[in-house]
């Protein structure tokens, strides 16, 4: 039976559903593992949940984080993204990237690994493992741009989100050394398609704007992701009536 929740992820309300039987079995034993984890540990621990776009990576974190907050003997967890390392609007507006042997705007291809700000991200990652509050940056869907130090992060165990951080490509394949646990959700391209011409179209485009959107950029970045991906130490499949295989 599936249970209906509802969030609100970048500006936009999602009613997400989730299978009572991937909560019990999947959700809550990785909360209860992450809640040891940090406790033999005695410092902060970082989690990379990394899965292709359209699979609902950011929904999910956020009901993880919603759920280690509901039960009573578990450690609250905070769930934080990837995308507001993307370079700022301005910068990809007016540079070219060489992805894949190709050189191409980099407007046209935002979200391929080329058009984020690695060192950056290496280093708030350096910074968040310290153990401290910082400030994270988010990626606005309103207005297609990042906006810097948006969260504070203050808790001690945090899940991060995001397409690229289990890439199996250099230089993304050195990152997975920076976290203490890794989620890896796969999915086939045939049904994320219709999910990522959606989301597009929520932040503003036409449906023959988000179409071509996808085909050259999203659907790629599908094939990309699951092609060169790194063994996570959890590893699931979202199947396309939404629930989840191990």
């Amino acid at each position: 039976m599936k249970q209906t929740y509802t969030y609100e992820v970048n500006g936009f309300q999602i009613h997400a559903e989730y299978e009572e039987k991937d909560i019990e079995t999947i959700f809550i034993p990785l909360l209860q593992k992450w809640k040891e984890m940090q406790k033999k540990a005695g410092r902060r621990i970082l989690v990379f949940l990394s899965a292709p776009p359209g699979t609902g990576k950011t929904t999910l974190v956020q009901f993880l984080e919603y759920l280690s907050e509901q039960e009573a003997d578990m450690e609250p967890i905070q769930a934080i993204g990837l995308d507001g390392f993307h370079y700022h609007q301005q910068y990809i507006l007016t540079h070219e990237a060489c992805v894949e042997g190709r050189i191409v705007p980099m407007k046209e291809v935002k979200g391929c690994p080329e058009t984020y700000d690695l060192e950056k991200l290496r280093a708030k990652i350096h910074e968040l493992r310290k153990g401290g509050e910082i400030r994270w940056p988010i990626y606005s869907r309103a207005i297609h741009d990042v906006v810097e130090d948006a969260v504070l992060v203050n808790r001690q165990i945090i899940v991060l989100e995001g397409n690229w951080l289990l890439s199996s490509e250099d230089p993304w394949n050195q990152l997975v050394t920076l976290c203490d646990d890794s989620v890896f959700i796969g999915a086939d391209e045939s049904f994320l398609k219709d999910r990522l011409v959606d989301r597009k179209m929520k932040g503003g485009l036409s449906l023959e704007e988000a179409t071509k959107f996808c085909e050259r950029s999203d659907c790629r970045n599908v094939r990309r992701l699951m092609r060169a991906h790194q063994i996570a130490n959890t590893n699931l499949m979202l199947q396309a009536d939404g629930t989840y295989r191990v």
